[in-house]
């Protein structure tokens, strides 16, 4: 019996050992080797501290700072003892809200959304992203429409030109990939760490 049971283990080894170490070991050199940044994280650093992702989401508060789209994410952060401290755009939470169109809650919290959008600036209509989360929760791009819609509060809170705004936003659209895939987005930590540059220019 251990004649016949015996290929059936080296087998299982052997293609364990191939499938599980030898290729994701040899496809994260060859993608540490070929694409650096991206096999790290696409991290973004700022004076040599890293300050985030390019592909996850942050929160930003101040009137000073673009807002990014809102976070589905919001359980507590793992790191507070008292469990009341939510922790948006936690990548370990990745994952939609699941509140469809009959929900309460959604509707709830949408209209609170819209109306404290619209107090920002009245003459615009307010762009769905920046009241919908994305199905990951964990977006770090808005559309070019919504970083437009932010501008005369970021204008003001910097005392700064709303022209002067407008073309660093401009300045930080991305394209769609090849001209055809996606749309056009704007990364929202690259645009606030760009009106950073040009502040403290």
């Amino acid at each position: 019996m251990l004649r016949e049971i015996r290929p059936a283990i080296v087998l299982l080894l052997v293609l364990t050992a191939i499938t599980g170490l030898a290729y994701p070991l040899a496809m994260t050199a060859i993608a540490g080797a070929i694409f650096p940044a991206q096999a790290q994280g696409s991290l973004i650093e700022k004076d040599g501290k890293v300050v985030g992702s390019a592909l996850i989401g942050q929160e930003f508060k101040d009137d000073k700072y673009f807002h990014g789209r809102p976070s589905a994410t919001l359980a507590p952060d793992p790191n507070d003892s008292t469990k009341t401290v939510s922790a948006p755009y936690n990548a370990a939470n990745s994952g939609g809200s699941n509140l469809g169109p009959t929900s309460k809650a959604l509707a709830d919290r949408l209209k609170e959304d819209v109306d404290k959008l619209r107090g920002e600036n009245p003459n615009a209509s307010v762009p769905v992203d920046l009241v919908t989360t994305s199905a990951s929760g964990l977006d770090p791009d808005i559309s070019p429409e919504a970083a437009e819609f932010q501008v005369p509060r970021v204008a003001k809170a910097r005392n700064m030109p709303q022209d002067a705004v407008k073309q660093i936003v401009a300045a930080n659209v991305q394209g769609r990939l090849f001209g055809l895939l996606g749309e056009p987005r704007v990364n929202v930590l690259a645009l606030n760490l760009a009106l950073d540059r040009t502040a403290a220019k």
